[in-house]
């Protein structure tokens, strides 16, 4: 509730989205995340039994801002996920990537603190 003599809080803004016919959906189970001081990278991968690497299928460019608005959507939409399915269970230790999968190889990021991603 409002305090007496305090504007109501603005209803949010419903944003005006177009996807386009011709975009395909994604499968990803492993996410390698850089930063530089002025972005964030996602690189969503696939990881699949018996295949030796990674293959990345998109690259998501981020401002801090807006990695950290989309961390806390995340964050309230696995809350609402686990009070509607029941709580996700991360085995425990170092790495969920590596525990699952092995340590990534390759040129990565993560190579070189700092650096930006490099393309290839």
């Amino acid at each position: 509730m409002n305090e007496p003599g305090k504007p109501p809080a603005p209803a949010p803004r419903q944003i005006p989205l177009e996807l386009p016919g011709t975009l395909e959906p994604i499968y990803s189970n492993l996410a390698l995340i850089a930063h530089s001081q002025a972005e964030i990278v996602i690189d969503f991968a696939r990881m699949l039994p018996g295949m030796p690497k990674a293959r990345v299928a998109a690259r998501v460019v981020l401002t801090p801002l807006c990695a950290k608005a989309l961390m806390r959507a995340l964050s309230e939409n696995i809350v609402k996920f686990e009070k509607q399915f029941g709580e996700i269970h991360l085995p425990e230790g170092p790495s969920l990537a590596e525990q699952l999968f092995g340590k990534p190889t390759g040129d990565t990021a993560a190579d070189k603190p700092g650096d930006p991603p490099k393309e290839g």
